[in-house]
């Protein structure tokens, strides 16, 4: 027993990960509910353990970023993970849009208008800006305010900062920067303890998502999927092209990512992956000043995946009805896509929120929303890797923007010396 705990610490994450997943679908397949039932304390346990570290990962990596950028950097790279952000969302909208068109999902499915749909709130664009400044620090933490963390993040950064360069406050600032640098370098100390537990968990839940949907709900709505995938699979190739044109190297790329994908896929929470989104850009080589700011923003904001279903939903839904989209209307969704994706932000049930809003503003039945639900799981795993994996391409490509060299081999520190 002990040689076989000896041969699983010393695999690689990323081997781990990966046959936890082989290992749960198999499970999940054969085992059935009751299996699935037995294996879920495990899959809460890591989806805990997680969300235990969001907030210290974010509140002082992003200080620690903050007090490391370069005079005057700071807003120049906040300007351009917004920007990359926005165009990536709205191009990912036009590759689901250009993906449905061309396959046509839901194509001689008949509406069940008996059916019905409870639509949560949309907060909207201004309220979500509203709630970047929490009016409580505490309560901000405490619900995991993502925007509000990452606001009270940035302006005691600011203000150490501040301090650090002041004839009269430098020492206490330094001393303090110091206690926050030693934070951080705990909170990544837990976080490789946690990474260990990660296959485990991802096991349970992988086993937990395949044997409650089951091949029945994948075959009944099996096209709608296929044409799902193929956007992901085509957002991603367009990825590598953006990749290679700022000269961020494939392999190394994807040699770290591969572990948050994989998380992200299992689990479906952007933000619940953080940390292992946020190891990757370190093993990478990326600077914290940018890493800092632009993974927890992007787990929050920048939704490529969301945005594609989207998209797919919207031509899945006209074609149920039989009134395929004109062009003004795929318009109608790019926009509204686009800003919806930013509006619910860090809302729970945010894809279905975006999908019943964008309904609304072009017109289509809110019923078909319901039959989407039944696929929720199976096309959420796909979309909230393609999230991840678009946050982390957008910090590869602004960092070498900023004419940072990403490294060869993965950057090891002790306190985050986890094989990957």
């Amino acid at each position: 027993m002990r040689r076989i705990w000896k041969a699983y610490f010393q695999a690689s994450l990323t081997l781990r990960v990966t046959i936890a997943l082989v290992l749960g679908v198999v499970v999940g397949s054969v085992g059935g509910e009751t299996v699935a039932t037995w294996l879920a304390p495990l899959g809460d346990l890591l989806l805990r353990l997680l969300t235990f570290l969001i907030v210290p990962i974010v509140l002082f990596t992003l200080m620690v970023g903050v007090n490391q950028s370069r005079e005057g950097s700071a807003g120049r790279i906040g300007g351009k993970v917004f920007g990359y952000y926005l165009v990536s969302s709205a191009l990912a909208i036009v590759v689901g849009l250009t993906v449905a068109t061309l396959f046509s999902p839901g194509s001689g499915m008949i509406l069940d208008e008996s059916a019905s749909f409870s639509v949560p709130e949309n907060p909207g664009v201004v309220d979500t800006l509203l709630n970047i400044v929490p009016d409580n620090i505490i309560g901000a933490f405490a619900e995991l305010n993502m925007l509000g963390i990452i606001f009270t993040a940035l302006v005691f950064g600011i203000a150490l900062l501040k301090m650090r360069q002041s004839e009269r406050q430098h020492a206490l600032g330094e001393r303090l920067f110091e206690v926050i640098e030693a934070l951080n370098a705990v909170t990544l100390k837990v976080m490789s303890g946690v990474l260990h537990y990660v296959p485990i968990g991802v096991f349970a839940i992988v086993a937990g998502t395949v044997s409650q949907q089951g091949v029945k709900t994948l075959l009944s709505l099996g096209d709608m999927v296929v044409v799902l995938y193929v956007a992901l699979g085509l957002q991603l190739l367009i990825y590598c092209g953006i990749m290679r044109l700022f000269g961020v190297k494939l392999r190394n790329f994807f040699r770290e990512a591969r572990t948050p994908m994989a998380t992200a896929f299992a689990t479906q929470s952007s933000s619940g992956t953080l940390p292992l989104t946020i190891n990757a850009a370190h093993r990478l080589g990326i600077s914290k000043s940018i890493y800092g700011f632009s993974l927890p923003l992007g787990a929050t904001l920048n939704m490529d995946g969301a945005a594609i279903r989207i998209a797919i939903s919207a031509v899945f839904a006209a074609n149920v009805i039989g009134a395929p989209l004109d062009f003004i209307s795929m318009v109608q969704i790019v926009l509204i896509g686009t800003l919806v994706s930013v509006g619910t932000a860090g809302v729970p049930g945010a894809g279905i929120i975006m999908i019943a809003t964008v309904f609304a503003q072009v017109g289509l039945p809110i019923e078909t929303v319901a039959l989407l639900t039944a696929i929720d799981a199976l096309v959420g795993m796909g979309c909230t890797a393609l999230n991840v994996t678009g946050d982390l391409v957008g910090t590869s490509v602004i960092a070498r923007s900023e004419g940072e060299q990403l490294s060869e081999e993965p950057v090891k520190e002790t306190s985050v010396a986890v094989k990957g």
